[in-house]
């Protein structure tokens, strides 16, 4: 069942044990035993469906040095803590799939115990250790759909882990957090890896000195794909204005198809394909935007090093600009930043999976009014691994 410093209680059906804790005190450290009667009320890992309470024997000692007398420490309880550490990991374990009011409820505890026991199990967690940090990923989250409130997300790209969260994409904000790692960490990171949005660039370069920023891939596709899709929509309004039946019919259908025409090509079944090829028929314009989209894709998949990537980039603005003006704006605005890719081959995909995962755990918690109690939740889902064996 248990055991608790050589004491097991495997055998013991009741819910509260009596057990004096016996650690020993090295003689060199000079402490004078006074007495057993300090007791302590510990609690612990149920058993079956029996509440556990440790009655625990806190020895007292006096020092022979200062006089004072003290409690022993215990290695399984904080200190003036009523429970135990790994029962407190069992909460905490509890709440990353749930909020804190049903955690407290299902346990008898009140929801200022409950946030006690994710303060304490923290605070052997953070600040996380960034001695690693090389490349650096900067991205916005709306966790509210609709809202319009981001909340910024900061992740180590080669371990694939959340270090950090910013409850504002004010660049002060940013700052802050950042500056709260250190300058050796901030020094020792490589590459910053960010979107098109928000105003990080001048960010990095003022507190990163070392740090060479780059476009993600994913989010200059993003902007491309917006333009594709506008398209096909002002497409399929001409043809509805227009009242020509046959083209009318071909973007009826249309409306439903925006996923054919954004997904890779080669990834389409072959009834999408089909469909495809009635879309492309129909609109010569699609056809083409549909095209450069496809090379744009093929060019970062293939391109074997940044002289390649970089000649086919230009290439590609050249024979798009017609049709995505946007686009092509943009890309040149950020050009440099963009060409990076080709030379370090870096993608934020990963950042994908974990904003995934920070709106599941705030979904679970039915929300947050408190954001240092999300932060806390989503840090530990990432870099404390509970083991309710200790």
């Amino acid at each position: 069942m248990g055991q608790i410093a050589g004491v097991c209680f495997s055998h013991v059906a009741l819910s509260v044990l009596s057990i004096i804790y016996s650690q020993r005190i090295p003689r060199e450290l000079f402490y004078n035993l006074t007495d057993f009667s300090n007791n302590l009320l510990v609690k612990d890992l149920p058993m079956g469906d029996k509440e556990v309470i440790l009655n625990v024997n806190r020895r007292r000692f006096n020092c022979f040095t200062c006089r004072k007398t003290f409690n022993e420490k215990l290695d399984f309880v904080g200190a003036r803590k009523a429970y135990t550490h790994r029962y407190a990991e069992n909460i905490v374990k509890q709440l990353i799939t749930s909020n804190v009011s049903n955690v407290a409820e299902n346990n008898g505890l009140t929801d200022e115990e409950v946030n006690s026991m994710l303060e304490d199990i923290a605070k052997n967690v953070l600040p996380i250790n960034l001695n690693n940090l090389r490349r650096l990923g900067i991205d916005e989250i709306s966790l509210v759909k609709g809202q319009g409130k981001f909340i910024v997300v900061l992740v180590d790209i080669d371990s694939g882990k959340l270090i950090g969260l910013v409850k504002e994409t004010k660049q002060f904000e940013i700052e802050n957090v950042m500056k709260k790692w250190g300058e050796e960490v901030l020094e020792r990171i490589e590459e910053v890896s960010i979107d098109m949005t928000g105003n990080y660039k001048s960010l990095v370069d003022k507190i990163c000195p070392n740090a060479v920023v780059t476009v993600d891939r994913f989010h200059v596709t993003k902007i491309i794909h917006e333009e594709l899709n506008q398209a096909r929509i002002a497409e399929n309004q001409t043809a509805l204005e227009l009242k020509i039946e046959d083209r009318e019919k071909v973007f009826d259908s249309l409306k439903g198809n925006k996923y054919i025409i954004l997904k890779a090509e080669e990834h389409l079944t072959y009834k999408q394909k089909l469909k495809l090829n009635i879309i492309r028929e129909a609109s010569p314009l699609i056809a083409i935007m549909h095209s450069l989209k496809e090379e744009f894709r093929n060019l970062f998949n293939t391109s074997e090093d940044s002289g390649t990537g970089i000649l086919g980039l230009l290439d590609w603005l050249e024979k798009a600009e017609p049709y995505y003006q946007k686009s092509v704006k943009t890309i040149k605005r950020w050009f440099g930043e963009i060409a990076g890719y080709f030379e370090r081959k870096t993608t934020k995909g990963v950042v994908e999976g974990i904003n995934n995962k920070l709106k599941l755990i705030k979904r679970n918690g039915f929300g947050f009014r408190n954001f240092r109690n999300f932060e806390i939740r989503a840090l530990l889902s990432w870099h404390h691994n509970i083991n309710l064996a200790r």
